[in-house]
């Protein structure tokens, strides 16, 4: 099977799968993009509110319950989730039950989200806390940028990659930073 079908297979399921969590209660914005083994908490969808223009990157997990309390209380926690728009949540990143995500944020892999989090800003850690705001990120990394090398879509599988361009990426990459499109 070619890449292209594999891709659009992917591409196809993903859209099944958004469909099925809004019919369940999610409520997603546009421009929603759902990775691999993304986990958002089916056992209560409709305590989850999505913006536009939020990517949540490979193996997130949205939590809308906490079963610890079960076996002690008798009842399970529940929260309310809110990530607003034009949020990046990194891989393996995890938001629990009762959190609001500001919009404009940017969230770092592995990252377990357990308060609020405002707008405008970059967090990581576990727990995770505020790095920094989003204009100084974005400005550390768009020096950084005109200084590493940069690659266009001929570098990507979408774009066909060959042998050569691959080769010729790796040497590029003396300080193991770049950027593509």
């Amino acid at each position: 099977m070619s890449e292209f079908v594999i891709k659009l297979v992917e591409r196809m399921f993903r859209r099944d799968r958004i469909a099925w969590l809004v019919k369940q209660g999610l409520t997603v914005g546009q421009n929603f993009s759902l990775l691999e083994d993304v986990y958002i908490d089916p056992s209560h969808l409709w305590l989850i509110v999505i913006g536009n223009d939020v990517t949540l990157a490979p193996r997130t997990q949205i939590l809308a319950h906490d079963a610890s309390t079960k076996q002690y209380l008798g009842k399970t926690r529940l929260g309310k989730v809110v990530i607003g728009d034009r949020v990046f949540v990194g891989a393996s990143a995890i938001i629990l039950p009762g959190i609001t995500i500001g919009s404009e944020v940017i969230i770092g892999a592995g990252s377990v989200v357990t308060k609020d989090i405002p707008s405008g800003v970059v967090v990581a850690g576990n727990p995770a806390r505020v790095i920094g705001s989003l204009s100084e990120f974005l400005a550390s990394r768009t020096s950084e940028m005109h200084s590493s090398p940069n690659f266009g879509v001929e570098y990507t599988i979408r774009g066909h990659v060959t042998e050569d361009k691959k080769r010729e990426m790796v040497s590029k990459m003396e300080d193991r930073i770049g950027y593509i499109v």
